[in-house]
């Protein structure tokens, strides 16, 4: 598995890219050898849930300016795999919403890493009946102990997974932020880079 060593203001993260997410892999590779994330800010911070980068906007953002809306002009087919799924650490295709984007294809740039939060079977199964997901027993095991996001199974293509470097994703999805959840201080990946 290639594995990307993103450097940030906070410290280093390390993630593996799944070979079963082939299209979201080769995409995520070709950017960081071509230094796209160099620079970006992680935009949107939700603390026990997510936090979010590759807006190219980021680069030259004005404080308090509003982001995320930025690409690269394309997008990448949905990869859904089972056993994929958004337990604690997991990395992302951020999208635009259904109502645009009915077919759930990737944004070709911008990614999230779940933060995450633990759920007890309770509210897991009550996740299921609103959503009519199901969830497998591994899913089950991860949410209730790891924890996730696991409301964004089946709608966001999951193609990757911190190694390394989780505690500074929960640093910088704490940070203080604005309304629109963009941190008030920039948080920057300094360098994205493969490792392995």
């Amino acid at each position: 598995m290639t594995q990307v060593l993103l450097k940030t203001t906070y410290g280093d993260i390390i993630i593996a890219l799944y070979d079963d997410t082939p299209a979201h892999k080769a995409n995520f590779e070709k950017l960081v050898k071509e230094k796209f994330y160099d620079g970006v800010l992680f935009h949107r911070i939700i603390k026990g849930f997510m936090i979010q980068g590759g807006d190219p906007d980021s680069k030259t953002a004005k404080p308090g300016q509003q982001l995320g809306g930025g690409d690269v002009g394309y997008t990448i087919p949905a990869e859904f795999v089972s056993g994929r799924f958004h337990k604690r650490g997991a990395v992302a295709a951020a999208r635009m919403g259904d109502n645009v984007n009915p077919q759930k294809a990737s944004s070709g740039c911008q990614f999230y890493i779940v933060d995450g939060t633990v759920y007890d079977s309770d509210r897991l199964n009550m996740i299921a009946q609103r959503t009519g997901k199901t969830f497998s027993p591994e899913q089950s095991q991860a949410y209730t102990t790891v924890g996730g996001a696991p409301f964004l199974d089946g709608d966001y293509t999951v193609f990757g997974e911190v190694v390394k470097g989780m505690e500074v994703v929960d640093k910088i999805a704490a940070q203080p932020k604005n309304v629109a959840d963009r941190p008030l201080e920039d948080i920057k990946i300094i360098s994205a880079s493969i490792v392995k």
